[in-house]
């Protein structure tokens, strides 16, 4: 399967629209245009839904820079060393002018980390639900199907970007790197990998499948077991779902930062499975903090009363 050969959609003067933004912000819209679904099932606002989308992209986008520039992959050119020794600053050409930019903030030119955009996307629904005295635990699990949707649809950018695939194979799904500075090593050798007929397996499209298996999933075990299911339940299980598959995807990355060894995405995922069984089992345990649409409906909105007049 042939990859791509130009990540950019179109581009007018120094402006450009790259593929991989497109997609990240259909995957985004397509998360909040869920979690509206989602908020009204539960009887919430639908408005907060599209709220959050702002507060979610701004908080996710940092933490998954973050997480990317403060990483070290295996066989990549870039990573700590990179942005804030090597390459601590670069010159952005706009209008003509040359303008020392760091280089760390190169969004456009690929680098995110997924779990660094799950914390940054937590933290802002933790700061949204807590300004409007809303239950944080119901609006993670209305935003908890989306994000697996948004995911399926952002690892695509990675296809775009001929990025996040695995070793050779011979299966008749595999992709075709044909962009030299993409490949890694230690297949960056092209006399032992061909560009032109080297093949390999295509990690974004079985991590993309995973979470559109996650999102429908999700959304039937949120119907079917609603009279069942805690506020907060939608959450464990996407903390559980997402990482199990990222535990097996990442074995395929020749690229994975590691830890003494070990890829630093599955110690990750790990953790984030026994916090997601962790906080099932405990909150199941204490009914004071167990709660679900039914017995607890939402508060509605105090309107202060009009100023007197005269």
């Amino acid at each position: 399967m042939p990859s791509p050969s130009d990540p950019i959609l179109f581009q007018v003067g120094p402006f450009v629209v790259r593929w991989y933004g497109l997609l990240i912000v259909s995957g985004a819209l397509a998360a909040a245009y869920v979690a509206s679904i989602e908020a009204r099932r539960k009887n919430e606002d639908p408005e907060h839904a599209w709220n959050l989308l702002v507060w979610c992209l701004i908080l996710g986008i940092i933490g998954a820079r973050l997480y990317h520039v403060l990483s070290s992959p295996a066989g990549a050119s870039r990573g700590f060393e990179y942005y804030f020794i090597e390459h601590p600053f670069t010159n952005l050409i706009l209008f003509g002018v040359a303008i020392p930019f760091p280089t760390a903030l190169l969004i456009w030119e690929g680098g995110i980390g997924i779990f660094g955009a799950i914390l940054g996307g937590v933290l802002a629904i933790m700061i949204y639900t807590r300004r409007h005295h809303l239950n944080a635990w119901r609006w993670l699990d209305i935003v908890a199907p989306g994000m697996l949707l948004a995911q399926a649809i952002g690892r695509w950018g990675n296809y775009v970007n001929q990025e996040l695939y695995g070793p050779p194979t011979d299966l008749p799904w595999g992709i075709i790197i044909d962009n030299a500075n993409q490949r890694i090593p230690p297949y960056n050798d092209l006399t032992r990998f061909p560009l032109e007929t080297t093949t390999f397996h295509p990690v974004f499209l079985y991590e993309s499948l995973w979470n559109l298996i996650g999102f429908i999933l999700l959304m039937w075990i949120g119907r079917k077991y609603a009279n069942k299911l805690l506020d907060g339940d939608l959450t464990s299980l996407y903390l559980i779902w997402y990482p199990t598959g990222r535990l097996i995807v990442e074995s395929l990355r020749p690229d994975a930062w590691t830890l003494s060894g070990i890829p630093t995405a599955q110690i990750v995922s790990v953790v984030l499975i026994l916090i997601g069984t962790g906080l099932m089992v405990y909150r199941r345990q204490r009914p004071q903090i167990a709660t679900r649409p039914e017995t607890a409906p939402p508060s509605k909105p105090v309107r202060r009363r009009p100023p007197r007049k005269g």
